[in-house]
């Protein structure tokens, strides 16, 4: 295991693919998950000679998790940190949810680094519907059960068609919850915390200078079609994209469509 210490906290971090390849991608995690979150993704990107850089944000899964709430302006910084440490300096960034957040966040501070954006199911500010399901979470968080935890959860972030069709694949992931170290629901709450104070970017978004791909699942509940396309009025260069009879979690439910849609972006932009 691989861990870079910047501002006294400890982050994990992955390496994969070709370390001297010519091009980088970051992906940036979805707030519940771990580096491990992208298994569908990796794969093609290795094997098209990629390098890969993936690393948890403080309070998720593998990396520390200090008391309080954060700020998306931190976990740009210590994602700027860590890419210094390795060397990268232009990357092709994709983020789901929370980590679609920040790269949008680490876009405008840091454009120097950035080839790049992909967005994915992600926010530039809250309405109530979407505070309610993540005050939620952190009552479910609180009560520190993973089963309760994971299909309180999980009608908000699947679609209703994966639901039906992927239930063994569901109870697997709320078995491996079961595992957790249980500081995971102390970090989980301080994340929550810091997407209810701090999203909101919508007026900085023209700030983002790079070329965007902006995808939303259709079916997406918990991150509606409509804040896609706030993010895609707002982005000046962007491409935006919905994918058809997707929930909240593409990166699992419709892995095949999203993975043509992030390399033909991608490679188009190298």
């Amino acid at each position: 295991m691989s861990y870079f210490i910047t501002n006294g906290v400890k982050l994990f971090y992955e390496e994969k693919g070709r370390h001297d390849g010519e091009e980088t991608v970051a992906f940036m995690n979805g707030v519940m998950t771990s580096t491990s979150s992208w298994v569908y993704q990796i794969p093609i990107f290795e094997k098209l000679g990629f390098r890969i850089i993936l690393h948890d944000f403080k309070g998720q899964t593998m990396s520390d998790k200090p008391e309080g709430i954060y700020t998306f302006k931190q976990h740009a910084e210590e994602a700027r940190a860590l890419f210094d440490y390795m060397g990268a300096k232009k990357l092709h960034i994709i983020g789901t949810s929370y980590g679609g957040e920040v790269a949008m966040r680490f876009a405008i501070d840091y454009p120097e680094y950035v080839k790049s954006v992909s967005i994915i199911d992600s926010v530039s500010e809250l309405d109530l519907s979407l505070k309610l399901f993540v005050q939620g979470w952190r009552t479910l968080a609180g009560i520190e059960d993973p089963e309760a935890f994971f299909w309180g959860m999980a009608p908000s972030i699947y679609s209703n068609s994966f639901l039906k069709n992927n239930m063994e694949f569901l109870k697997q992931r709320a078995e491996a919850l079961k595992h957790i170290s249980p500081d995971y629901f102390r970090g989980q709450i301080s994340l929550y915390k810091t997407f209810e104070e701090d999203v909101y970017m919508t007026d900085e978004l023209t700030g983002i200078k790079c070329n965007v791909l902006v995808i939303c699942g259709q079916e997406d509940i918990l991150k509606p079609v409509k804040f896609s396309k706030i993010l895609a009025d707002n982005i000046l260069n962007s491409e935006y994209a919905v994918i058809p009879d997707c929930g909240h979690a593409a990166i699992f439910e419709k892995p095949d469509i999203l993975n043509t849609m992030l390399l033909g972006f991608i490679i188009k932009n190298c």
